[in-house]
């Protein structure tokens, strides 16, 4: 009998097994928790909805709690860990320190999951699940969440300095930093749209407010100048959009057009550049701008996850297990 026949079934067989203890890549799936964990999404909505309506600022700074949570390590709930000895955390990174919110929201949300059903649902998807919830409820564009990212061990706050755009942000840069995260420009455009709604604080825009004359609506600046003093009140607040501040809409772009963009980075969009044609087709067609700014955020929620064996669930979400 030949040796080489007889060997192949058994060559065979080993193939077999060695590709069936390969790792395969898991992939995000909207029934992720069907079986585990079935009323997780009925749950964490409950949970968000009643935050928002105790306070509906809070729907502006749950979706961007998950935006900065991605852009650091991917959809990892990095940003949700509090320093310890080991972590050096992302709270206290500039563009999150005394800005960042809905850090509490996210970990009652939690609560009422593990009550349900304990330790099967990461904070990463809470986080992904609470933007879609919130913006849902302020009128804005819904998606279908894609579920089963895991929770980091780690945090970054070098990479939170360095990953975050900042309210100075030229065009350029702008369209650079969302490039590194796979976003296209129109993406950009589109995901800046969710300053329809949401505060933000004197000291990110008062140099706009009292040192620009070219591209600031006159009246405008000085409307803004009366909450944000030449100094001092840093912390004091002003609605992204002036005119309709707690509903989510395309007013944000409209506003652009008229030179009434809030912060720095926001009128960089209109303002003789490449961007300036998408702005005015958001401020034309709102429904538009929905639908773009949905898949945009379904495509940041894809940014990196940790899936499969990699990274853990956490029981709370501030602390690694």
């Amino acid at each position: 009998m030949d040796s080489h026949n007889s060997l192949a079934p058994i060559a065979a067989i080993l193939l077999l097994l060695l590709l069936s203890n390969a790792p395969c890549e898991a992939q995000l799936s909207p029934t992720f928790y069907d079986s585990t964990c079935p009323n997780a999404l009925s749950t964490i909505r409950t949970s968000i909805r009643t935050s928002i309506a105790r306070e509906r600022r809070m729907a502006a700074s749950l979706i961007r709690l998950h935006f900065h949570d991605c852009f650091v390590q991917g959809c990892d709930a990095s940003i949700l860990l509090d320093d310890t000895s080991s972590i050096t955390g992302e709270k206290n990174a500039g563009p999150n320190s005394g800005s960042v919110r809905g850090y509490e929201v996210i970990d009652a949300a939690k609560m009422e999951v593990e009550k349900v059903c304990p330790g099967i649902v990461s904070c990463a998807d809470i986080l992904a699940v609470a933007a879609r919830d919130a913006s849902d409820y302020v009128n804005g564009p819904t998606w279908t969440v894609k579920l089963g990212r895991r929770d980091s061990t780690t945090a970054s706050r070098s990479l939170a300095e360095s990953n975050l755009p900042r309210f100075t942000d030229d065009l350029s840069t702008l369209i650079s930093t969302f490039s590194g995260k796979g976003f296209s420009t129109k993406d950009m455009v589109a995901l800046s749209g969710a300053h329809t709604i949401g505060q933000a604080q004197c000291f990110t825009f008062r140099d706009r407010i009292y040192n620009n004359g070219s591209n600031i609506d006159a009246g405008f600046a000085s409307t803004r100048r009366r909450g944000c003093p030449n100094s001092g009140g840093n912390g004091n607040l002003a609605a992204l959009d002036l005119v309709t501040p707690n509903s989510f809409d395309n007013n944000y772009y409209k506003n652009l057009i008229q030179k009434k963009g809030l912060l720095p980075s926001d009128q960089v969009l209109f303002n003789g550049g490449s961007t300036d044609s998408i702005v005015t087709d958001y401020s034309n067609n709102p429904s538009t701008f929905k639908a773009d700014f949905a898949s945009a955020m379904v495509k940041m929620g894809d940014i990196t996850p940790l899936t499969g064996q990699n990274g853990i669930v956490r029981r709370i979400c501030s602390a690694v297990n």
